[in-house]
């Protein structure tokens, strides 16, 4: 039987998985809220199959991604999230050949590809990570938009260990618009997660450390 651990926080995406897999026969589906309780998992399903979203996780960085995933050479991975950094593909990819990446908005029978190439213990790139790994377009072409006054306020928030919820409610806005300004945060600073974005705006001098939650 194949264990499937869903390390994903948002419903429609849980949802979503859930009925690709019903086809899959002889699994069995597990959910994971942290990287504890994944890692806890792990320890008694070496072998699993995790489905997880790294950008929505508490992943502190890829190099957190990568020691879990050295730390259990026996599971294997795929990563399905809106959006990711050229430079976290690349350090993926070539650090690890057990880690299968698609996007949330990937063509359906790419995520049903990827999930029947990690039964099979293969991995699988999407086209458009493909496309993002050999653009020849330099760097230095990309220079990412300044933050507008709203992103550095929710950037703030985020760093005093606010919660999306808490900061919809403190600027009575949806959990949604919130959720859209952290992508455009994070895609003008050009990193995955919340805490890559502190420190890249700490290092700007947009906010002050002591604004850091720790």
């Amino acid at each position: 039987m194949a264990v499937i651990i869903l390390a994903d926080n948002q419903e429609l995406t849980q949802y979503g998985i859930e009925h690709l897999l019903n086809d899959v026969p002889d699994t069995k589906i597990m959910h994971t809220p942290d990287k504890t309780e994944l890692i806890d998992k792990l320890k008694t399903y070496e072998q699993a199959i995790v489905i997880i979203d790294y950008t929505l996780f508490d992943f502190s960085d890829v190099n957190n991604l990568l020691i879990i995933n050295e730390r259990f050479p026996k599971a294997f991975w795929i990563l399905i999230s809106e959006d990711l950094t050229e430079s976290f593909l690349k350090s993926v990819i070539y650090s690890s050949g057990n880690i299968s990446i698609v996007f949330k908005d990937s063509p359906l029978k790419e995520i049903e590809e990827a999930i029947s190439y990690a039964l099979c213990s293969e991995r699988y790139i999407c086209q458009r990570v493909t496309e993002i790994m050999f653009s020849h377009k330099k760097k230095d072409e990309y220079i990412p938009s300044k933050l507008t006054p709203t992103e550095i306020e929710i950037v703030r928030s985020i760093a005093q260990g606010k919660t999306t919820k808490e900061i919809a409610a403190e600027r009575f806005s949806s959990i949604h618009t919130i959720n859209t300004h952290r992508k455009n945060i994070f895609r003008k600073l050009g990193v995955n997660t919340a805490h890559e974005a502190i420190k890249s705006v700490i290092r700007s001098g947009l906010i002050d450390t002591s604004e850091y939650y720790i």
